[in-house]
């Protein structure tokens, strides 16, 4: 009984494939193949991780991708299913812009983006990537991106001022 209790209470996650790839090994005797995946795992309420993982058959890959992803989840602050202000990034080759959108925009992203801002629990942004469009480093730069935001109420307290000096209002 304590057991069923215990399993019911961990919370769910929305999980997206984001890719599934692919890859060779030369080797003495031939070629090996192997698969990677890209998993997106969210909450749906600001939690968000990926992971990336290899393995000689699809399903396992994608398993271990999964864990992985679990592993890494962080909080991400969000104000009222968007974004909390305009972000612009640039790490490595990804260029990314996101920005709040009104109600009822929807997500208006790329794949792999798009991906991210399901599971985390982003209702309404405009964003868009220049540069690469590797799915893997997108992903990285997209989560980076909504760790780097704060809300107004944080950086008032951060600085010591009332959050109307912090908004300019």
């Amino acid at each position: 009984m304590m057991a069923e209790n215990i399993r019911n209470e961990q919370p769910e996650f929305i999980e997206k494939l984001v890719e599934v790839n692919r890859v060779s090994k030369a080797v003495k005797g031939g070629t090996n193949f192997a698969f990677t995946a890209l998993v997106v795992v969210g909450d749906g309420q600001g939690k968000v991780g990926f992971g990336y993982a290899k393995a000689k058959e699809v399903p396992v890959a994608i398993q271990k991708s999964m864990e992985k992803a679990k592993s890494s989840m962080v909080q991400v602050s969000l104000y009222e299913g968007t974004l909390q202000h305009p972000i612009a990034i640039k790490n490595g080759a990804v260029d990314l812009y996101m920005q709040p959108a009104s109600s009822g925009t929807g997500v208006i992203a790329g794949g792999a983006m798009r991906a991210v801002f399901e599971v985390v629990g982003v209702k309404d942004v405009l964003a868009k990537c220049n540069g690469t469009r590797n799915k893997g480093n997108v992903v990285r730069t997209t989560i980076k991106a909504l760790q780097e935001m704060s809300s107004p109420k944080y950086v008032a307290d951060k600085r010591g001022k009332k959050i109307s000096e912090v908004l300019g209002s």
